[in-house]
Parts: C-alpha cells; structure tokens; sequence
C-alpha cells in the first residue's frame, strides 16, 4: 500500500526511482508519480500504472539527481492526477505578496487533523488543488521552512496526528532529501557507489534491489537527512541517533515472473518450495524455535492471544484449533482492526502473538502495542519479513521463508503461516507436557512430507479449471466447512471476492441450515471441504442439505471419504488424508479456483481493484 523512492546523486536518478516504482507496484496502488530538481520542481502523475508514467517520463525528458517518486493507493480523495504524488507547495499571499511553493512532498499514511490544519494553511492564503492530507503537510512545511529543510521537518512532523512516512525536498537546497516515520515504514539506502555520492530513502528495501543493498532501518519517531555522501538520523527524543547499516538481499530476480501467466499462479506453484525453506533446519521441536527467551516464555503463559488481519487472521483461526486441541492451551482469535477500539480482560499470563506477511500491517502494530499497554508483554510474531517493525517490536518470532509476494490475494504467506503455527502449536504443546517423542516423531515426519504432498494436490490444477468456467459464469457463492476447515472455507471464500469479484461467504456447515440455506438455488455453487475426519457424516448430512434444494455442491473430498459425483454434485478427491495438517493441502485448490475464475472473467488477478498488498494504514 502506497510506495516511496528519493535519492540524492551526481547522476541523473529519474530511471532509479521510475524502476524502483515498478518494483513496488505489487503492494497495490491506483496512482504514481515523480517530481525531480532540475533548476526548480518538476514532476510527472498518472493514473494509470508505472509503464504509461515511464512514457510520460521520457517524453517531458524529465531529468535530475534530486527526486521523489510515490505510488499511492487512495485514502483522502479519488484515484486522480490532482491527487497524486508528489504535492509541491504554491506559496501563501495573494497579489503582490504572493511566494512562490518550495518544496515538494510524498506521504505514505493518513494525517488525522489534517482538516484543522488546512483550515490554519488558507487562512494564510495557502491554496490546496487536491483533496489530500498530504497537500497540507507539503504547505505546512512551506510554512515553517527558514532556509534549513530538516528543521521544517521537524517542525511539521511536530504538529502531525497520525501515521506517516514522509519525503520531501526543496528547490533551495538542491541536493537535499529529508524524511521522517511514525506508524509507517521508511528505510535509509546507503548509496555503494562513492563516485556519484548517492543515498536513497524507500519504504521498502525491494525498490533498492540492484541498487544497494546497504539498508539501514528507521525506527519509529526517526527523522533522516540525506545528501551527496552524507546521511545523519535524529531519534524521537530529537538526538542524533546511530542506527545499524545491514546488507540485504533484496534480489529484483524474486520479482520476476518467469514462465508463468500471474504471480499469484506463480506463487501458488511455488509453496512447496515455501514450505520446505521455511521448515528448514528443523530437527526436533524446542522452545528456541522461537527465540532465546522462548523456554522461560512459554513455561509461563497459560493462554495465547492472536492478533492478524485478513488472511493472516484466519490463519490464526486455524491455529485456535491446533492450540487447544494438541497442547490444550485457550485460545482467542482477534481481528486486529478491532481488537483496540474494545473494552477487553487483559491477561499478563498470555501469550500475544501477531500474524502477519509484512511485518508492517499498521492494524496489527497498533493491536500489538495496545496489548503491550494492558501490560501483556509476553509477545510472539509469525512473519514473512525479518527486518520489519514487528519483528523488532515482538519479544519473540518465527520468520516463515514464503519469499517476496507479488499478487496482492495472498497464497504461499498463508500456507506458511500455518506451517508456523503448527510448529508453536508443538512447542508449546512440548512445553506443557502434553507432547509425547512418538507424537512429536509423527508430527515431523508428516511435516517433513509437505512439500511432496502440496506437489501431488497442484496436479488437480486441470479439475479445478474445469470447476472454475463454471465459476466464472456466476456472482455468488457459498462455502462450507467444519471444525479446523471452516477457516480454511473462509479463506477460500476471500481469495474468490478479491480477485474474481465474484461474492462469496463462508460458513461453519452446521450453520447452514440457520439461514444461509435461503440463498441456495443452482445459480449458487457451495462449495465444500470435505476432508475424512471426525466430522465427515455431519457434513455430508449438510451437503444433503443443500441437493434437496437444487443447490450445486463442488466438493473437495479425501480419496477414502466415499463422496461420488453425481447430477449436481462435483467432486475432486485429494491424493491423501492429511489429519491435523490437512488445512495446508485442502486451501491450496481453493486458491487455484479463485485463480482460475478471475482469469477467465478477465480480471487483473496480481492487482485486483481497490486492494493493495501491504496494509499500512489504518
């Protein structure tokens, strides 16, 4: 969500931030734009994607070794060229005390008093030409700017309520670029090329890659200065602060779609490759999985709060399962999103654990940090990126190793997820006493075949199509599942609305009957997980259900379920039981069908509408 590129160099620096966009177009975005110095504030916007402003681009030959470039997903104001970045300043007065704007500006974010403040800014004769938060931060730095662009800054920043990751430069110090963070990531580049002096700021280390791969982190509150062979940070306290320069390995080649039509087909032929990186190294279940603290942490608690939005949340849905079931540890699921904004019983004694692909959602941060408030400071994250704020924020992690997500409907950062859950499941299980070495020996070996086992269920791909023209033709579904599959329903059900913009709903089978049943006709396909469990004959009592009613079941079955297709009743049998870990194999067809009826209604399936990858903002 929303993206930031801005460098100082000798060079012209235009085809780095140009690229460097292109490299964060996966997070989701509906507009983009650069602006450069080159003798004063020059910029070029689009509403269209990165390619159509990298024409324009070449076309006003848009030059310079000072710029910004910005990739915004809307929150204040429609997808529109007057609304996206960068925002430059015109100046305050009318007539003969008119100023000339200085400065020129893009924000990842949303400014809470931006109202109050823009009221302040027109009545100092400020004009605004888009319905932006962010124009009223660039005017009010204009404001406040004396001839030393990071005191503006830090003046601005003093006066913002809300989230932000800012960048901004000003046409009377040329070879300057200032940025600031607070609830939203910003990283420092250090430029390796010391001939042309260059350092860059990002919000995300894959802008850099190719670039430099010497990053250093912002911390929240940070404010940073970069100019030509030279970079100063100043912590929240307002002191300069030394922070670490790591290398990382940001490779472009991660982003690259090879063979296949979609990343998010791509990514879905990539999780048993995702399954086996993460379980890597994994020899036996211990505590240490987790962290060094983990014994002492996990020998404490005596129940486990998970914190996660969308997708990530119904991992953790499925994780409540597992938890109570096998280590017998109570467990409660929250929607990050809401968890804050409710008066709730905080337990010192319980583990909170974050689930989350980025590592930067600002939903689940701020869940996070309000849970530390309540004085719940036994913290665990699952996560995808071991650099991100919530790594560092959590007392404890497991880094699943999905690698870089383009597709915005999230596949192989789910399936791994739950590979990570699982394991904390074991070792908290381990840590309670409730995990034999027989037990543990069957829980290895059957994780240890996963990667075989995901390889076998992408070879249905060809039934699954064959469901998904049947898909593409309708506007509604229902999905169904019991116990550890119901959440696996819902996230089938979820990657369906994203990418096909087909409506669909999920639902505990049993529930069907107390009302989702009134919507059932043949132009409702429900779909239905079916895997050979203890459950099996209540559900197919529920499946009964819905073929009294000339509804159509599409039915995912184990191959020992005796589950035939018939007139209305198709099935696709799964090449084993899986027991405990079944969610695994059983989400990945449900992905595949989702893939396959956006493809064929011709939906953009990697940047489906309205959505963007990387939530960080409220």
């Amino acid at each position: 969500m929303c993206g930031i590129v801005a460098s100082v160099s000798t060079r012209n620096i235009v085809p780095i931030l140009v690229q460097g966009l292109q490299r964060l177009e996966y997070r989701g975005y509906d507009s983009c734009g650069v602006a450069v110095y080159a003798g004063g504030l020059k910029r070029a916007r689009s509403t269209s994607r990165v390619a159509e402003l990298q024409e324009q681009v070449a076309h006003d030959k848009l030059e310079g070794g000072t710029g910004i470039a910005h990739t915004r997903w809307a929150t204040h104001g429609a997808p529109a060229v007057h609304n996206a970045h960068p925002h430059f300043s015109h100046g305050s007065g009318d007539g003969a005390t008119a100023r000339a704007g200085k400065v020129a500006l893009v924000h990842n974010g949303i400014i809470e008093n931006y109202e109050e403040l823009r009221a302040g800014l027109k009545a100092k004769g400020y004009a605004f030409e888009s319905q932006t938060d962010t124009e009223v931060i660039v005017h009010l730095m204009d404001s406040l700017y004396d001839g030393d662009l990071f005191e503006a800054l830090k003046a601005t920043v003093a006066q913002l309520h809300g989230a932000y990751a800012i960048a901004a430069f000003c046409k009377d110090e040329p070879h300057r670029v200032v940025g600031a963070r607070a609830g939203s990531p910003l990283i420092l580049g250090v430029g390796k090329d010391k001939e042309k002096s260059e350092n860059f700021l990002a919000s995300d280390a894959m802008a850099l890659a190719g670039v430099t791969d010497q990053i250093v982190y912002l911390e929240e509150g940070d404010m940073v200065d970069i100019q030509l062979g030279k970079y100063w940070v100043v912590g929240k306290d307002g002191k300069p602060a030394q922070r670490d320069v790591k290398t990382v390995q940001a490779h472009s080649g991660a982003a690259e779609l090879g063979p296949y039509r979609h990343y998010m087909q791509k990514e879905i032929f990539e999780q048993p490759r995702a399954i086996a990186d993460t379980l890597e190294g994994v020899e036996g279940i211990v505590p240490e999985l987790f962290g060094d603290e983990a014994f002492r942490v996990f020998k404490d608690i005596d129940s486990v709060l998970i914190l996660a939005c969308g997708t990530s949340y119904y991992s953790g849905c499925a994780a409540k399962y597992w938890l109570e079931s096998i280590a017998g540890i109570p467990t409660q699921v929250e929607v990050a999103s809401e968890y804050r904004y409710r008066s709730s019983v905080p337990n010192p004694k319980s583990l909170v654990v974050t689930i989350t692909q980025s590592g930067e959602t600002a939903d689940t941060l701020a869940a996070l940090r309000h849970a530390q408030s309540l004085g719940m400071t036994q913290t665990l994250t699952i996560c995808n990126v071991s650099t991100s704020a919530m790594v560092r924020e959590c007392k404890l992690a497991y880094i699943t190793r999905a690698g870089v997500e383009i597709g915005v409907a999230s596949t192989k950062a789910f399936t791994t997820q739950l590979a990570g859950l699982f394991l904390l499941t074991l070792a908290l299980a381990q840590s309670k006493g409730k995990l034999t070495d027989e037990e543990e020996a069957g829980h290895l070996k059957a994780m240890r075949h996963l990667p075989a086992a995901l390889q076998a269920v992408l070879a249905l791909e060809p039934q699954v199509i064959s469901w998904a023209e049947d898909f593409a033709k309708m506007e509604n579904a229902l999905f169904l599942g019991r116990g550890l599959h119901y959440p696996i329903a819902l996230e089938g059900a979820l990657k369906l609305k994203e990418i096909s913009y087909i409506h669909a709903e999920a639902y505990p089978a049993g529930e069907l009957k107390h009302g989702p049943l009134a919507l059932v006709t043949s132009e409702m396909p429900v779909v239905t997980v079916a895997p050979n469990d203890a459950l099996l004959e209540k559900l197919k009592s529920n499946m009964q259900e819905v073929r009294a009613r000339g509804g159509v079941l599409y039915v995912l079955a184990d191959a020992d379920s005796h589950i035939e297709s018939g007139e209305g009743l198709h099935v696709i049998r799964m090449p084993e039981h899986y027991g405990a870990l079944s969610p695994l194999l059983h989400v990945v067809p449900l992905q595949l069908l989702a893939y396959h009826t956006a493809v064929a209604r011709g939906t953009d399936v990697d940047k489906p509408r309205n959505l963007a990858k990387s939530v960080t903002v409220e």
